[in-house]
């Protein structure tokens, strides 16, 4: 998967499939499965760093972690977030610090919160050649502007008008998050490029979740959440069960020893 065949989904009708993913074993394990791409986002503040926000994370931290999920990964699409203030100065920061992550995590795109406020950097970053995602509804960077994580997005000329101003800037995609359905809605049907929903109903041109939430690691459950398995569960009594066996003497046996 590469840009240009992410975009023409759209127009051919095909659904896409999006997961975070940030270490070389999970990214492995989502490739194979089929996910067309693999977001690299600053997500990993809260489920990997047990940050409050994704605020602290930093462009370091971002390009360790995109390189190690680039090495692991053969078909998908590896998008790597942008982190907060690593764009928001001047276009010409965000041309040099997504020159910076394309190049050293061989990473296919980036992507960055925002969408008529950041017009002029992401037509900077289309003009130098590096794709660029955007993303617009509850932007997880302004969070302090914004009051909290879970604020649904209502301001619908508002929403709209970020849309259509990253896709004229030439964006490849965009997200929208917590986004009324019907508001969704619309803006896909007046976007050509697609659509990455999270929590903004069925009618966008694909959907991303964080992957340690969808599979029950976090424990966070949002009315757009669906768990596809409870890995939470399994984990902890397999590590007591193994915990037990050492405590009786169970393990190592005979079996396990050289």
């Amino acid at each position: 998967m590469n840009v240009p065949e992410f975009m023409n989904a759209k127009a051919q009708g095909r659904k896409l499939s999006v997961l975070t993913a940030y270490d070389c074993l999970w990214a492995a394990m989502l490739d194979e499965a089929g996910i067309d791409a693999l977001l690299v986002g600053d997500s990993m503040g809260m489920v990997f760093q047990g940050q409050t926000s994704t605020l602290p994370v930093t462009l370091e931290q971002m390009i360790y972690h995109g390189e190690i999920v680039c090495r692991a990964t053969k078909k998908a699409l590896v998008i790597v977030d942008l982190p907060f203030m690593s764009y928001q100065v001047s276009s010409r920061q965000a041309v040099r610090n997504a020159g910076k992550v394309l190049k050293e995590t061989g990473c296919g795109a980036v992507k960055l919160e925002g969408g008529v406020q950041q017009a002029k950097t992401i037509e900077r970053l289309a003009a130098c050649d590096l794709p660029v995602m955007a993303h617009v509804g509850m932007r997880p960077q302004s969070v302090r502007k914004l009051g909290k994580m879970s604020a649904v997005q209502r301001d619908e000329k508002q929403l709209l008008a970020d849309a259509v101003a990253a896709e004229r800037s030439g964006a490849f995609a965009i997200v929208l998050e917590l986004i009324p359905a019907a508001i969704a809605q619309r803006i896909t049907e007046t976007l050509t490029i697609p659509t990455i929903g999270i929590g903004a109903g069925p009618h966008c041109d694909g959907q991303v979740l964080v992957t340690p939430d969808m599979f029950g690691l976090t424990g966070f459950k949002p009315k757009f959440m669906k768990l596809y398995a409870d890995l939470k569960s399994s984990i902890i009594d397999g590590a007591k069960r193994y915990a037990e066996d050492i405590r009786k003497g169970e393990f190592p046996t005979e079996q396990h020893s050289h």
